[in-house]
């Protein structure tokens, strides 16, 4: 036998191997991409040093609509405009069951970190912003509630009809 006709029939093989090869390797990182975070014991047990009041849900809200909204959307179900564009998708943060998992301190690791795609905060954002953006994702599964915040302009009174006098 040649060496071409050997050749010939070591390359189909080759490729062969090189593609399960590649097959295995896209299953092993897709299966590594959506793995659930690894957060530091000492992480979790954190607490939020900020009182989960209406003061802070209202700093916090702005902070929201510029940083992360565009992902996880205005109400937090993860359908932001930009949210179709990322592997792993944005988390739905008002998943009661998920979120209520979620000790604050591993919220605001989360924030404070990123993990690709989502940026870290820790940067962007002071300390107390990012303690004030757990007081508002918490909002989004009910496991917090506040009122809207007041509006920007002051609302004329209401004018209240006279009272008739009483008759006897």
């Amino acid at each position: 036998m040649n060496t071409t006709s050997k050749k010939s029939r070591l390359l189909p093989k080759i490729a062969l191997t090189v593609v399960v090869a590649l097959i295995f390797l896209s299953i092993g990182l897709g299966a590594l991409h959506k793995t659930p975070w690894q957060v530091p014991a000492e992480e979790k047990a954190r607490k939020n040093p900020l009182s989960a009041n209406a003061a802070n849900y209202n700093a916090a809200k702005p902070i929201y609509d510029e940083y992360c909204s565009n992902c996880h959307g205005d109400a937090g179900k993860g359908d932001g405009s930009d949210a179709m564009m990322y592997d792993p998708a944005p988390s739905d943060l008002t998943d009661a069951a998920h979120m209520n998992k979620l000790t604050d301190g591993e919220i605001y690791y989360q924030i404070t970190q990123g993990r690709k795609p989502m940026p870290s905060f820790r940067t962007k954002l002071t300390e107390e912003q990012r303690w004030q953006l757990v007081i508002l994702v918490r909002t989004f599964s009910g496991a917090l509630a506040f009122p809207p915040a007041p509006p920007k302009t002051p609302q004329p009174p209401q004018s209240t009809p006279p009272v008739p006098p009483a008759t006897h």
